[in-house]
């Protein structure tokens, strides 16, 4: 009788012993969202947009003004990238955003397509034109407005990147201001190249 009880005493402690003790984990705390660049946004998007087409063409670039915060020069919580099908006659509006906030979703969100006619003075360009950032045009813009920025530190900057026929190359157009309407001072910088083109005040 003794004997059973040692070996069931005996099976009952390796039993304790082979359970798992669970550990307590701190739970990290989520990291706040960190700002993209243009470019990084652009190709987000452009995963997308070529199931809706694959000849797809860029038209335009632009930051969006969304965020907890001020973003790093040449970087935005959102940015939002148009893209033309000359097969199919039409142009789409995409956004990419690390945040949701209001109309604005986290991830990449197509708006419904329209039908695409040429307005102004923007014409379609090929997806493998860009090649300079838009942190990088910053920073070329940044070598030519010294004085400026001095002057005018807490102005906002905006962005463009664009084809017209003002330069032969895609181009970034660096903008201290909230829109261009609401500047009186943008640089332009080659997107292809990254060198700086002239200055609009």
């Amino acid at each position: 009788m003794k004997q059973r009880c040692g070996v069931l005493l005996l099976a009952a402690l390796l039993v304790s012993c082979s359970e798992p003790v669970a550990k307590k984990v701190a739970k990290e705390p989520e990291k706040p969202p960190e700002p993209v660049t243009g470019r990084y946004a652009f190709h987000q998007v452009y995963i997308n947009a070529r199931t809706w087409a694959t000849d797809l063409q860029g038209l335009r670039v632009t930051n969006l003004r969304v965020g907890p915060q001020t973003p790093p020069p040449g970087k935005s919580y959102a940015w939002e990238i148009t893209f033309v099908s000359p097969s199919k006659g039409r142009q789409r509006r995409y956004e990419y955003s690390v945040i949701e906030e209001g109309s604005v979703h986290k991830g990449t969100f197509g708006h419904p397509d329209e039908s695409y006619m040429q307005r102004g003075q923007a014409r379609l360009w090929n997806i493998q034109a860009l090649k300079v950032d838009s942190d990088a045009a910053y920073e070329a813009a940044l070598k030519k407005s010294a004085d400026y920025v001095k002057k005018n530190p807490d102005k906002p900057l905006s962005f463009l990147l664009e084809l017209t026929p003002r330069h032969p190359n895609l181009v970034w157009r660096v903008i201290w201001g909230a829109s261009v309407a609401q500047s009186n001072y943008s640089v332009y910088v080659d997107a292809s190249t990254g060198i700086y083109l002239e200055t609009m005040r």
